[in-house]
């Protein structure tokens, strides 16, 4: 997930694990031009590891890599919605909490970004089902603040309360932004479906966009800063767009 150099040869490589959550381990002599191990320890690669006990740090003793991911190592925009997806783990983890689910949804997700055609529509489905997987599943189908289950018109949503907030009630949460029903319906899907289903259907430019900022606003609610990846990838679209 993340690696610092440390000496003259040896990095301090942060990993996540099915069994242990997230690690750090030293690879030693990895920066040497002769180390078998460096291939096998670059970013965005999941590998099978045999990991040695050390006093301060645990120390890899081998490497061997299972996934490249190589389209994240050739395409910058596909490489940076991998460092989006990373990010959010690392955020949503600390270390030695272990969540097989976690492991699994950025497997899953990475690979995920190797083939989809709709970037942003991967990315608000990763980004909605961390958000269930860490404990913090936003309700769509009824009002958080009455409890009422949602009629088919525009709604709210507030990232403090949750969820969805019915007109009836809206007043009653001034920080609540409208939620157009189309936006609602996506959600969702999004929330039941499997990403093979997601991926099989289009959606507009205007609900991704809604999407975006929906959850961007609920992100930034629960960890409490904004992400470095989230505005890397709006600055590279504005410049897309500007050489487009």
């Amino acid at each position: 997930m993340r690696r610092f150099d440390l000496g003259e040869a040896d990095r301090i490589i942060t990993l996540y694990t099915p069994a242990h959550g997230k690690i750090k381990a030293v690879a030693k002599g990895i920066r040497k031009p002769a180390s078998r191990k460096a291939g096998h320890l670059e970013l965005f690669t999941r590998v099978d590891l045999m990991v040695a006990q050390g006093r301060s740090l645990d120390v890899i003793s081998q490497a061997q890599m299972m996934d490249a991911f190589l389209p994240l190592r050739t395409d910058l925009i596909r490489a940076t919605y991998g460092a989006h997806f990373v990010e959010l783990l690392d955020a949503f983890t600390e270390e030695g909490d272990d969540n097989p689910g976690l492991y699994g949804l950025l497997v899953s997700g990475l690979r995920w970004l190797c083939t989809t055609s709709d970037l942003s529509r991967t990315a608000r489905y990763y980004e909605l089902h961390i958000l269930d997987s860490a404990g913090y599943r936003p309700e769509f189908s009824q009002c958080v603040g009455c409890g009422n289950m949602l009629k088919p018109l525009d709604q709210f949503y507030s990232p403090v309360e949750g969820g969805v907030i019915c007109p009836d009630c809206a007043r009653n949460y001034p920080r609540g932004r409208s939620l157009s029903l189309k936006a609602l319906k996506v959600l969702r899907y999004m929330q039941a479906q499997s990403f093979e289903s997601i991926d099989q259907i289009s959606i507009s430019a205007g609900v991704l966009a809604d999407l975006e900022r929906l959850l961007h606003d609920t992100l930034t609610y629960h960890l409490e800063r904004r992400l470095k990846s989230a505005a890397f990838l709006q600055r590279l679209r504005r410049e897309s767009s500007t050489a487009g």
